[in-house]
């Protein structure tokens, strides 16, 4: 039977079980039948959205190498296999966007040119902050860490990181502006940070 003769909610149902067999026993042939499946998907839809052939492959490998490695993030529960894959294309695609125009500045606009190489003085004080920095973040509690982690080291986007560990955004952000209170607490009298 192909996916195509199957009703909507046997089909959610069928993703569902290849998603927990690749994040169980990293099944290759669960994942190969998805991504059969939903890569050209994918594809089509980020073209209709006016990606070239290019960058589209690159963000439909992207999400299919999430699929591969955080397949266990997925909750069937809170969202058929489908819309998981479409939301993390679509906040890798606005990510694409966002490089892009960052790209545009001109590095010869005078605002942006470096006057004078730091000093052996500033250079010892940026080393001293960053080992401040690296031993507070150390007392930040585990699981704010790890959304602090997947947001400011792995890049992704508080609405990515809801979606793969299934937190309410709101739980999110608060969790995070937590990690930045406890930062701030830990430098204690040190050069503040800014969220």
């Amino acid at each position: 039977m192909t996916d195509e003769m199957l009703s909507d909610g046997d089909q959610k149902d069928r993703f569902a079980a290849l998603a927990k067999a690749v994040a169980d026993r990293r099944d290759q042939l669960a994942f190969r039948q998805l991504f059969d499946h939903f890569a050209p998907r994918l594809n089509y839809w980020l073209h209709r959205r006016g990606l070239p052939n290019e960058e589209a492959e690159e963000i439909v490998q992207e999400v299919m190498t999430v699929l591969w490695h955080r397949a266990g993030l997925y909750d069937s529960s809170r969202s058929s296999l489908s819309t998981w894959l479409f939301r993390i294309a679509r906040n890798r695609h606005i990510d694409l966007q966002r490089r892009q125009r960052t790209r545009m500045i001109d590095g010869k606009e005078p605002l942006l040119q470096i006057d004078d190489v730091p000093g052996m003085e500033t250079m010892l004080e940026s080393e001293e902050r960053e080992a401040k920095v690296r031993e507070a973040l150390t007392r930040i509690p585990g699981e704010q860490m790890e959304l602090v982690r997947a947001s400011f080291f792995l890049g992704y986007s508080h609405g990515e990181i809801a979606a793969c560990t299934g937190l309410p955004l709101g739980t999110v952000k608060s969790r995070i502006r937590l990690a930045f209170e406890h930062l701030r607490k830990a430098l204690d009298g040190h050069d503040r940070l800014s969220p």
